[in-house]
């Protein structure tokens, strides 16, 4: 490979490497903390924050208005002036030169819509930087703490799965299966290194690194069973909703029922029907009336996709159900074309759609999510059902589990250790030396990146697969240095040399590498939770030594023979 090609190779690596490591030093290091404890919280948190947040700064736009309207506004508040300058245009007045308090406040017109502006702005702050958390190296349980969650199996729903009481045997095989389909479903979550254990007798315990938001933990909590295809009672529905606007407590507590019961014939229910606002918490709109009989259960659906509609854009669920759903299906879309199907997940209606005519194959759609509980739902759907339903016991925040004073003291170690391989590589080789530091230092953003490009979690584990890789690296450049070491001795010259012994330590570091990499692989494979993630670590590890020592290396070399001229090299107190 010419050298001009392998400058490319490398600049394009470093490139790709900085767009995948700045959103992890952003965060880390450019995002003040107490934004990042908000954008971490749940839906409900964000949306107290923004509604107090937006309170605030019109309460102080008003001071300043009632002080001097006509100072000019104050630069954290030019997201208003952009909206103000829309209002403007669209009233068909002159934009002014210079843009006051007043000025600002009157293009609104009302309060309410200066609040609603304030409000949008600090909620899509923060839901940015949630967004932005979900792309960067996250600290694993024992860094920085997470959140534990104690489920409890319901031996009850696993009586009526089964038919009879379930035995000793069927309770420790149901606890076992559900571990394991939990298990599968966070790491399709992205949700990695998770520790799942058997708690007692009927309980799981789930710990789950960083802060993992209680949408999330609930969303890969969900039971397969729990979707359902229901039948809408139109007459039924208008029925109850005249009944709920002329009625002061029109429904039952207990059950959200009517407290009249001929309100609803018998074998029909009311349900809640929900829609996503802009926090995406789940807000009822309306009631429906469903027949009570469920259509079709989700326990049909074999497997399920996302996709987009063709004309709106928005996102659907694309599922296949097996023989028996889909025989289902078509008696129920045949028998009742021209009225309304309902979606229900966990007893609340979240979509409907007019049955045009009967649908033969076993090929639906389902609409009325939005992109991220699309996802989540088909995720549940293509995993296998729980066999006992599980209810959250607890949920709370834990703190690092090694304790600051360890965290402390192994930092110090490893950036001892990494200092006194900087220093014995520049004792050593001297000014080769200088150059192995540098793609050491290379290696390790490099192996940062991938990280971060892949969400990864880093625990204590996983920083001693990388010091382990780092360790490697420098292996590598040392093999390296004594073949070209040897090729001086022989009386080459400094370019034969540094070719020659590229040439012959390629295969040497290409085998070792190899035989390690094939154990990483294996680990992974085999291994869970700390063991998959020092695997993954370290299989990373070794494709960045790799290039650091074969490639970055070997352009610095490169570039100082053929621009600088250098007739002597600096690799050995011995070698003059």
């Amino acid at each position: 490979m010419n050298k001009r090609y392998r400058f490319f190779v490398v600049l394009l690596v470093l490139v790709i490497a900085g767009f995948f490591l700045y959103p992890t030093l952003s965060w880390y290091f450019m995002v003040p903390q107490d934004k990042k404890d908000i954008a971490l919280g749940s839906r409900d948190q964000i949306r107290s924050y923004a509604i107090s947040r937006a309170s605030q700064e019109l309460d102080r736009l008003n001071e300043m208005a009632s002080v001097d309207g006509n100072r000019e506004i104050p630069g954290e508040y030019q997201f208003l002036v952009r909206q103000a300058r829309t209002n403007y245009r669209n009233m068909g007045r002159d934009i002014p030169r210079r843009w006051t308090v007043s000025e600002v406040l009157l293009s609104f017109g009302t309060e309410d819509r200066v609040f609603n502006a304030l409000e949008a702005h600090y909620r899509t702050e923060i839901f940015d930087l949630k967004e932005r958390s979900r792309g960067i190296l996250q600290l694993g349980l024992d860094l920085s703490g997470g959140m534990n969650v104690l489920l409890r199996a319901d031996m009850e729903s696993l009586r009526q799965r089964l038919g009879r009481t379930p035995t000793a045997d069927d309770r420790r095989i149901a606890i076992e299966q559900a571990i394991e389909i939990l298990n599968n479903r966070i790491d399709r979550f992205g949700v990695t290194e998770p520790v799942l254990r058997r708690q007692g007798d009927g309980y799981i315990s789930i710990e789950i690194p960083g802060a993992a938001d209680p949408e999330r933990v609930n969303a890969f909590l969900m039971g397969r069973g729990s979707l359902h295809f229901h039948i809408v009672h139109d007459e039924a529905t208008e029925r109850a909703m005249r009944y709920i606007l002329e009625t002061r407590n029109p429904l039952r507590q207990e059950d959200g029922q009517p407290h009249d019961p001929t309100i609803l014939p018998p074998g029909v229910v009311l349900r809640e029907f929900v829609q996503k606002d802009e926090y995406g918490i789940d807000r009822a709109v309306r009631h429906v009336a469903i027949m009570e009989e469920v259509g079709l259960d989700g326990q049909h659906i074999v497997s399920a996709l996302v996709g987009s509609d063709h004309l709106t854009g928005r996102p659907v669920i694309n599922f296949t159900l097996d023989r028996e759903g889909s025989d289902i299906f078509f008696n129920l879309t045949a028998a009742n074309v021209g009225r309304t199907m309902a979606i229900v997940l966990d007893d609340r209606a979240r979509a409907g759609a007019v049955i045009q005519e009967a649908i033969p194959t076993g090929q639906v759609r389902m609409t009325g999510f939005d992109r991220e509980e699309a996802s989540a739902l088909a995720i549940v759907l293509r995993t296998a059902a729980l066999p006992v339903d599980l209810i959250i016991e607890s949920q709370q925040a834990v703190g690092a589990s090694l304790g600051e004073d360890s965290i402390r003291l192994g930092l110090r170690a490893i950036v001892l250790g990494f200092f006194l391989v900087v220093v014995f590589m520049l004792i050593y080789y001297k000014g080769a030396g200088l150059i192995a530091d540098i793609a050491l230092v290379l290696n390790l953003i490099l192996m940062l990146a991938i990280l971060s490009a892949f969400n990864m979690t880093l625990t204590m584990t996983s920083i001693a697969g990388l010091i382990l890789s780092v360790g490697m690296a420098i292996d590598a450049n040392v093999i390296i240095y004594e073949r070209i070491k040897e090729e001086l001795r022989l009386g080459k010259t400094v370019e034969a040399s540094v070719n020659t012994g590229y040439k012959k330590a390629f295969w040497t570091i290409m085998d070792s590498n190899l035989t390690t990499l094939i154990a990483a692989v294996f680990l992974s494979q085999l291994g869970s939770g700390p063991v998959q993630g020092f695997a993954y670590i370290l299989a990373v590890g070794i494709v960045c030594s790799m290039f650091t020592a074969l490639f970055v290396s070997r352009l610095i070399f490169d570039f100082k023979l053929s621009y600088f001229g250098k007739k002597h090299l600096s690799i050995s107190w011995r070698i003059k």
